[in-house]
This record gives C-alpha cells, sequence and structure tokens, in this order.
C-alpha cells in the first residue's frame, strides 16, 4: 500500500512543509542518507505545542505535539523527494533523535515521543524501523514541547 494510501486510511494530510527557525537547510543529503534538521510541533505555521512536559503538558499533550512534529518530519521527505508519490524512493527511516521540553522529574521522554515512532510505523511500515534515542531538555528552540532530528535512507531517484 503506497504511503499516500496510508495517510488517507488514517485521516492524516501531511502539512506544508515547515520553513527552517534559522539560517540552515531543513534536509541535507549525502549519498543515500537524508539528514532532517530539528522538526517542531509547527501546526499552520505556528508552534501547536509549548512548554514543559510534566509541567505545562500533560503526557498525552506532549505525544500530540511528538505527531505533529513527526507529520512535519514526513511533510519534509515528501518535498526534498519532490512530492509525496516520491515518497516511495524511501528506504526506511535509519535513526530518530527525539528532545523532549521536560519539567524537573519528568522521566518518561520515551513514552512522549513512543507516539512519533507510532506514527511513522503506521505511516510506513516496515520502512520505519528506526534506532531511537531519548533526550530531555529544560528548554527547546521557540519553547517548542518536542524536537525531532531524523536520518532517513533513500533510493536513487
Amino acid at each position: 500500500m503506497s504511503i499516500e494510501k496510508r495517510l488517507t486510511e488514517l485521516g492524516l494530510t501531511l502539512p506544508e512543509a515547515p520553513q527552517p527557525l534559522g539560517s540552515y537547510s531543513a534536509v541535507s543529503e549525502a549519498g543515500n542518507l537524508l539528514f532532517i534538521s530539528g522538526q517542531v510541533p509547527l501546526v499552520d505555521g505556528r508552534m501547536a505545542f509549548t512548554g514543559q512536559v510534566g509541567r505545562d503538558l500533560t503526557v498525552e499533550q506532549g505525544r500530540a505535539a511528538a505527531r505533529a512534529t513527526a507529520l512535519n518530519v514526513l511533510a519534509q521527505l515528501a518535498r526534498h523527494l519532490g512530492g509525496i508519490d516520491q515518497m516511495e524512493r524511501l528506504e526506511r527511516i535509519v535513526r530518530v533523535e527525539g528532545h523532549v521540553s521536560s519539567a524537573e522529574g519528568f522521566y518518561d521522554q520515551p513514552g512522549v515521543l513512543d507516539a512519533a515512532s507510532e506514527l511513522f510505523a503506521q505511516v510506513l511500515g516496515e520502512k520505519a524501523g528506526h534506532a531511537r534515542s531519548a533526550f530531555s531538555q529544560t528548554q527547546l528552540p521557540a519553547n517548542a514541547a518536542v524536537a525531532l532530528v531524523v536520518i532517513a535512507a533513500v533510493r536513487a531517484g
């Protein structure tokens, strides 16, 4: 089943790929690897989830932030590859580095980031299997609740 069909079945639409928040590229390509710069939970051009999980946001809100951020990762991949129809070139998500803005004493960063990993699995199937690291941060750029840095492998186009 195509990635586009999976998105449709899940009731999801890829957003417009967000512009970088600074002077850098959203995606850098080296050989067959794509390095996706830190994505945050921007929805319709605004930061949808801000503050620290465990203080300003519940775990479920943190998970929603991770899902929104994962959709932005997929949008960056689609834009870089030339459209959602070119997403079939994706071989797999290789690595996900997840950062969760966390209140002192909050230790469920992996549970928050599971929502991103689960969304990748739902949309990408076996192409979603990845290594992952979870980090706790006291704050993230633009007061984002979650940030994802992703490495993906692609076939030549």
